[in-house]
């Protein structure tokens, strides 16, 4: 897990964040599967890109689940930067044969609808140009649910990780068995 906030568990306890439940879960039925969040609160796609070869070095994944660039839109980044670090993130752990997903992410609506579609197609032009699963994003969901999002408005809560990880199951699983089957 290469991702901000949302996946660092913003507020929360290590052992609180869908991260962690997803382990548990798959402790059982996926013993050969270990998820490691190198997840930062605040990262940006840059800072992402920056970590990422010391993240490969220290842990040698398979697979990487990349969900950044949502302070980037919230801070109003420059798309086309933003488009470039996922681009070299991608052709990074690509190059040393890690199998990738990237997360959509969208930034909230009073960004105006212009923004928020430029912002969404950087996404989409990344997947389709890498040929990388494109995750739907796993807040749009449980953003009208308030028991799911802090106070903030954009962190969800400890009661919505359950659901975070049951949204996120298929896609996680089904991109560690394409790593397991590129790696034999």
């Amino acid at each position: 897990m290469l991702g901000d906030s949302l996946s660092a568990g913003y507020g929360l306890s290590q052992q609180q964040t869908w991260v962690a439940e997803l382990q548990r879960r798959w402790q059982q039925e996926y013993p050969n599967i270990e998820i490691i969040n190198a997840s930062i609160s605040g990262d940006t796609t840059r800072g992402g890109l920056n970590r990422l070869s010391g993240v490969i070095e220290r842990h040698q994944p398979d697979a990487i689940f990349i969900e950044l660039g949502g302070n980037d839109g919230l801070r109003g980044f420059d798309l086309a930067t933003v488009e470039a670090n996922l681009s070299d993130m991608i052709e990074q752990a690509q190059a040393k044969g890690i199998n990738v997903a990237l997360s959509q992410v969208m930034v909230p609506p009073n960004y105006g609808p212009r923004f928020s579609k430029r912002f969404q197609a950087v996404f989409n032009r990344v997947a389709e140009k890498y040929e990388v699963t494109l995750v739907p994003f796993f807040m749009t969901e449980l953003v009208d649910n308030p028991d799911f999002v802090q106070d903030d408005g954009i962190h969800p809560t400890a009661e919505a990780q359950a659901s975070i990880a049951d949204f996120l199951s298929p896609y996680l699983l089904e991109l560690a068995q394409q790593a397991e089957a590129s790696s034999q």
